[in-house]
């Protein structure tokens, strides 16, 4: 009860998991996410439900409201915020431990360095199709995400320069699989998450260390459909840009680009602290575009073909287009450079 934990992320990963740890009592869970419920999360974003899709609910905001249902005596705060290398440090701090729900390695990369400077453990979880994989990491005791994805060059080396899941799906004929173009097969997630609530309530309780070697970890990979289960050891990278050298790349905004792909046929656009007035913009719209629908959190509206959700702090997702040029001037077109 007296722990506080920061999950980032409250999809499939991020509802199974906070529903673990509100159930097991941690006094106090953060959840952050940036977006907001759909009927196609449903089937595998278990704290969601018909009624926060028809109100386009986001999903910080509905995971508080049924968490708090849960267990009353945790304190709950869901914060609607896409993180950043401008907000990381004061939304990560505080805080035990960190989670990650996210579906991304941006924000992964953007994890590890936080959670490197503020000497905070957190643990990367990830899940596609019916494949996925967790891993635990102790800032100066065990290996960082850098050592895993940019190991030492020496023959031999345990660790992988590839991301697992890409690893795992270049195996099969099509290497570029994602959670949008196969989905996520929900007992996977389940699995994933339970894996990495055990490590996170093992850490909380002070449980003694794994008997892996001090500056080890393990990655665990598994496939709830073919039953493949594997634990490999990771080594700490002694050359590590990040845990070694303290070189904070993605923290500092060096590699967070400005425009993203954002699933299937959308374009996130990250643009903050603009604080709109969202009826206003509603009413200013209303001759303009189709379907506008908004509430305290969000505005979405048509123009055909393509769909725009914008965000009060001025972040916007266009969905219809993979072109960031494309995305970027309805932006403008619609809501203002």
């Amino acid at each position: 009860m007296s722990s506080r934990v920061v999950l980032v992320g409250c999809g499939a990963l991020g509802t199974a998991a906070a529903n673990l740890l509100v159930r097991a009592g941690v006094g106090h869970l953060r959840i952050i996410d940036r977006d907001f419920v759909e009927p196609s999360n449903l089937q595998r974003q278990t704290l969601f439900d018909e009624s926060d899709a028809r109100e386009s609910l986001p999903k910080a905001v509905a995971a508080e409201r049924r968490l708090r249902a849960i267990n009353s005596e945790v304190a709950v705060e869901g914060i609607v915020a896409d993180l950043t290398p401008q907000n990381a440090l004061d939304l990560l701090s505080g805080h035990r431990m960190i989670l990650d729900g996210t579906d991304n390695f941006e924000t992964r990369f953007l994890l590890n360095d936080a959670a490197v400077k503020l000497g905070l453990p957190w643990i990367y979880a990830a899940v596609v199709g019916s494949y996925g994989v967790t891993m635990t990491i102790r800032p100066g005791l065990t290996a960082c995400l850098a050592c895993l994805l940019d190991p030492p060059s020496s023959a031999g080396s345990p660790n992988s320069n590839r991301d697992p899941l890409e690893a795992h799906t270049s195996r099969e004929p099509h290497a570029e699989e994602t959670c949008d173009t196969i989905g996520v097969l929900a007992p996977a997630a389940g699995v994933i998450a339970s894996l990495a609530s055990a490590s996170a309530i093992k850490i909380l309780v002070g449980a003694p260390e794994d008997a892996t070697p001090p500056a080890a970890t393990r990655l665990i990979s598994l496939d709830v459909w073919s039953g493949d289960y594997r634990a490999i050891r990771v080594e700490r990278n002694p050359h590590c840009a990040v845990c070694v050298r303290r070189e904070f790349r993605h923290l500092d905004g060096q590699a967070q680009p400005h425009v993203t792909l954002c699933g299937r046929d959308s374009v996130q656009i990250h643009e903050r602290g603009r604080n709109l007035d969202l009826p206003t913009l509603s009413r200013r719209l209303s001759p303009l575009a189709a379907d506008i629908r908004h509430n305290d959190y969000l505005l979405r509206f048509r123009v055909a073909p393509h769909e725009i959700t914008v965000f009060a702090d001025g972040r916007a997702i266009i969905k219809g287009t993979r072109d960031p040029a494309v995305a970027r001037s309805l932006y403008s077109r619609y809501l203002g450079s």
